[in-house]
This record gives C-alpha cells, structure tokens and sequence, in this order.
C-alpha cells in the first residue's frame, strides 16, 4: 500500500511537504513577476 510508506498523519512529513509545495509556488510567483516586469519595458 502507498499509504503506509506517506502516513498522512505524520505531522513533521506533512509539514515538509507543505513547506517544500509552499515554497515551489512562492519560487513560480516571484519568476513570473519577473518575467511580467521585465516585459513592460
């Protein structure tokens, strides 16, 4: 079974992970409103 190797409810996991997919989407965001303000010139 998947679930018994990623225990959803393992807390310290599931923080990682949320920090690791937190930090990935706040990474995207910050490339695109470069890419946004660098193209208004």
């Amino acid at each position: 079974m998947i679930l018994q190797y990623l225990p959803l409810v393992n807390w310290s996991n599931g923080i990682i992970m949320i920090s690791v997919f937190g930090a990935v989407c706040v990474g995207l965001v910050t490339a695109v409103l470069m890419l946004m303000n660098s193209g208004k010139k």
